[in-house]
């Protein structure tokens, strides 16, 4: 049996609540989500490697990605566009989480035009399924996924925290990169 991969966890204050960041030994993101969903983000840990895949080792600011997390979330908008991910989770799942890093701070898309951007436009379900099992937040942007009315729909981190995060980037998003994708 492989020896479990070891990811290293780190925690921090934001202007929305406390944080958690987890990556690997390389500095890939392997989780970030919130303190009150620290449960969530274990599960989704032993979903993805296994009960006794991974172990967790306290860090502080492992690679800087704790940094760079709260350099965003105090309105630096870039400081998470190039920060490394790795995710388990199936094909499909990791499509769709790539397709969310193509969506610009301040912009927001829907579930369908995601799926026909992903060359999948009946998947529409599946795609809103994977957003849900996103494990990285914030850097793989889940938050900018709205109904087809543009209507706040669910996020894992709870619906003002989404609003706070759209209304964050408007604002601090430089006009160029928020302007609507072209669908």
């Amino acid at each position: 049996m492989p020896p479990p991969l070891r990811l290293l966890i780190d925690r921090a204050s934001t202007p929305i609540g406390q944080i958690w960041v987890v990556c690997d030994e390389a500095g890939a993101l392997r989780a970030v989500d919130w303190d009150e969903y620290e449960a969530r983000m274990m599960r989704l840990l032993r979903l993805h490697y296994g009960e006794h895949g991974y172990a967790l080792a306290p860090a502080s600011d492992p690679f800087g990605r704790t940094t760079a997390l709260q350099a965003y979330l105090r309105g630096d908008i870039r400081a998470i566009d190039d920060l490394p991910v790795a995710t388990a989770g199936t094909d499909f799942q990791r499509e769709v989480w790539r397709a969310l890093r193509d969506i610009p701070a301040g912009a927001t898309t829907s579930y369908s035009k995601l799926a026909e951007r992903i060359g999948r436009p009946k998947a529409v379900r599946a795609v809103g399924m994977a957003n849900g099992a996103n494990p990285i937040g914030v850097v793989v942007p889940c938050h900018r996924v709205v109904g087809a009315n543009a209507s706040l729909t669910g996020y894992g981190g709870g619906l003002e925290r989404k609003q706070w995060l759209l209304d964050h980037e408007r604002r601090h998003a430089p006009p160029s990169l928020s302007q609507p994708q072209p669908d």
